[in-house]
């Protein structure tokens, strides 16, 4: 009998129990349904204001070129525009936007998975991580070859041994496909990467890809044979110097400009990235340094392998592979370097336009007190 009893308590908690589960889960999904409701309301909203944006940004652009508007008038106005977008890409709306496709690099490693953090610290944090892997591997970059160059001499009597040169390949292979993996997330997530950098480590990868299978040739006439890893890690030396360079002063521009609106907070800094006016004077040379020794390093191995009587395609694939990424460097650089130049004219001429203003405010001033 009280084992009768005993069940049927059970029975009725079970019951019980099961009762809550259905009407959380009812809870749930009208909960979500709500939410759904509104989440299409919000990017009808948002829709809507996109396109009023982009309207009013192509009539600013137009009265200021035909010059119904003031020129400061129109910059200032650009300005708030900009802010207003950057409020919508960075903001708590841009988790409810439609995500970008992950793409044919994402999709090869990842397969179609979702690769969008929802959350907006969950992006921050990506992104924080990104920039903590490239200053680690910025010193990284300049370590490993400095130490293959002084182990040369002082242990490998100036011939590289054939595991040191591909282990250092192998590494560079790593790094730029983790760096694409990396960059191609934060795209998805809203960073503002140019298309130029995420090519720029897909050749690079191609590069560390092919030059693990280059035979390294050592005695005799090893310093020749040897000349262009030598050369390649000289360059490979140079380029973590100007990547810590700018890790350290560029991030710094870059909260500057999100504090100011005109950044996302998902941005992340490249090479071709400046900020105050001393920056641009030191790295702009080292990285148009840097970019012709590319070059340089590019048409040695092109020339090698026409002058050369046995010629490996690795040395062909691998020179080409240089000259363009130089070439893109290279273009990148100027654009944005001219773009610079172009605001800091605007910057100016407004400056003195402001500064007439009040002059001749000021003498009528005096001419009424006179």
């Amino acid at each position: 009998m009280a084992s009768t009893n005993k069940d049927v308590q059970y029975l009725e908690e079970v019951s019980h129990l099961l009762d809550r589960a259905k009407e959380l889960q009812d809870s749930a999904s009208s909960f979500l349904s709500k939410m759904k409701h509104e989440e299409q309301s919000i990017l009808q909203r948002v829709s809507a204001l996109q396109s009023d944006l982009k309207k009013l940004q192509a009539c600013v652009a137009s009265a200021s070129a035909s010059e119904t508007l003031d020129k400061r008038e129109a910059e200032k106005l650009e300005e708030e525009l900009s802010r207003a977008k950057c409020m919508i890409a960075d903001g708590d709306v841009s988790s409810l936007l439609p995500s970008k496709s992950n793409g044919k690099f994402l999709r090869m490693f990842l397969g179609p998975i979702s690769v969008r953090a929802t959350r907006k610290d969950v992006q921050l944090k990506v992104k924080e991580e990104y920039n903590n892997y490239r200053d680690r591997t910025a010193v990284m970059f300049l370590l490993f070859p400095f130490a293959l160059l002084i182990l040369r001499y002082a242990i490998w009597k100036g011939c590289f041994p054939a595991w040191a040169v591909q282990l250092y390949q192998a590494w560079l292979l790593f790094l730029y496909t983790s760096l694409a993996l990396r960059e191609n997330i934060l795209r998805i997530n809203g960073s503002d990467i140019r298309p130029w950098w995420i090519y720029h480590h897909y050749c690079a990868m191609m590069m560390a890809l092919v030059s693990l299978t280059w035979e390294i040739k050592g005695q005799p006439d090893c310093y020749q044979k040897q000349r262009g890893i030598e050369l390649f890690l000289t360059w490979a030396m140079m380029q973590g110097v100007a990547m810590l360079l700018q890790n350290r002063y560029q991030r710094q521009r870059l909260y500057t400009r999100i504090a100011l609106g005109k950044a996302n907070r998902m941005d992340v800094v490249w090479g071709e990235t400046a900020s105050v006016e001393g920056q641009l004077w030191l790295l702009y040379p080292v990285l148009f340094i840097l970019q012709g020794f590319e070059a340089y390093i590019g048409i040695l191995l092109l020339m090698t392998a026409v002058t050369s009587s046995v010629s490996e395609w690795q040395v062909v694939v691998c020179g080409g592979l240089l000259v363009i990424m130089a070439s893109g460097n290279f273009a990148n650089t100027v654009q944005t370097l001219s773009a610079k130049l172009r605001f800091k004219a605007k910057m100016k001429r407004s400056k003195s336009k402001q500064d007439l203003d009040q002059g001749s405010l000021a003498n009528l001033r005096l001419g009424k007190s006179l």
